[in-house]
């Protein structure tokens, strides 16, 4: 199995007048687990039928490896598909479904048994081969649909939304499946979901889309971390959103947010200039409480919620603003509620914005 980079340059999509995608250029490396992440309708699962051949192209090029696929009929391309539907046969066995890539490639009946047995084998679903997809709950029925796209030795493997059929405890399995297998088998995939966890867990790299446009692409790390934008930062996990100021004191610039509280902050860009309303976002975590300075955003206790490892308080500030923090949970009690505490930031963790969320001004 030979895997391959993709490469994107100025991509166009529209239907009718309707514009889906306006210009986008991507490049996807061998052997990478890249996903395709965004909001319904944002031209996520437009962008990989244009990769599959499935969807026409009307403007763009795009490449695997250095070949110019525009044109490459999508049965030419060597892809292999997963659905969030598995789309599997019905009226065939497991074995059979698996097969059927093989057979429409008219390879010899011993290459086919023995390449179904190593695929039948690989998702751990031999046991199930004589069965029909109806006897199968829907982790199995999915296993099967991966197995069938494996089974031909894709350049590229392309995922639709394939896990948003399963409950919350099969989703967990099954993405540690197939990231297990796209480990070991090597294959270039790209992914496509709407779920920020799902992303996370199993990819190398993820494009944020909005609109047709890609927000940012980065590791996971990166993107929760150092989001490019207010939109990728509260898309990306839960976020609180915190009204504040660029600030200089004795040479030092920072972030001034209410109640007079000042933090310095050593990683500004150039462009976060002193006076400017900015728009700070502070994961639950990067929150501290304490009731024992007096410097912080003011607040009390609304209610908290214990789930074992982790404690989760909602704070109401004098504002009237609500933000969520996430502790660890304590032998001692858990904070009352309508105590008053203050709430102190982990500089070097917060992410700041333009006002109008366009832009990051950390570092």
């Amino acid at each position: 199995m030979e895997s391959v980079k993709i490469k994107i340059r100025n991509a166009l999509k529209k239907y009718g007048n309707n514009i889906v995608i306006p210009d986008l250029s991507l490049d996807i490396e061998e052997g990478e687990f890249f996903t395709l992440l965004g909001p319904s309708g944002c031209g996520k699962t437009t962008l990989l039928r244009m990769i599959a051949g499935f969807n026409s192209i009307e403007g763009g090029d795009f490449f695997f490896n250095d070949v110019r696929i525009n044109d490459l009929p999508a049965e030419k391309r060597n892809i292999g598909m997963v659905f969030q539907n598995y789309a599997i046969f019905p009226h065939m066995t497991v074995r059979n479904n698996v097969a059927f890539g093989l057979k429409t490639r008219k390879l010899p009946k011993e290459e086919i048994k023995a390449k179904t047995d190593i695929f039948l084998n690989l998702m751990k679903i031999m046991e199930y081969a004589e069965r029909m997809p109806a006897a199968l709950s829907g982790g199995q029925q999915q296993r099967v649909a991966l197995a069938r796209a494996l089974a031909i030795e894709p350049n590229i493997l392309l995922m639709d939304e394939p896990l948003s059929n399963l409950d919350a405890k099969l989703r967990v399995e099954m993405r540690s499946v197939i990231k297990e297998i796209q480990n070991k088998m090597g294959i270039t995939t790209v992914y496509v979901t709407h779920d920020q966890e799902e992303a996370m867990a199993v990819s190398d790299r993820i494009a944020v889309m909005k609109g047709g446009v890609i927000q940012q692409i980065g590791t996971p790390k990166i993107l929760y971390q150092r989001p490019a934008n207010l939109f990728v930062s509260t898309f990306i996990g839960y976020t609180n959103q915190v009204e504040a100021k660029i600030q200089e004191r004795d040479g030092e610039r920072g972030v001034l947010f209410k109640d007079s509280y000042f933090v310095p902050m050593k990683n500004l860009t150039e462009g976060a200039i002193s006076g400017m309303d900015i728009i700070a976002t502070v994961r639950p975590e990067e929150f501290v409480i304490t009731d024992e300075v007096t410097e912080g955003l003011s607040g009390v206790i609304d209610y908290s919620t214990f789930l074992g490892n982790d404690t989760h308080y909602i704070v109401k500030l004098e504002s009237g603003e609500r933000f969520e923090i996430v502790e660890e949970s304590m032998i001692d009690d858990i904070i009352p509620n309508g105590k008053k505490v203050f709430l102190t930031v982990k500089a070097k963790k917060i992410n700041l914005f333009t006002k109008d969320g366009s832009k990051s001004l950390v570092i």
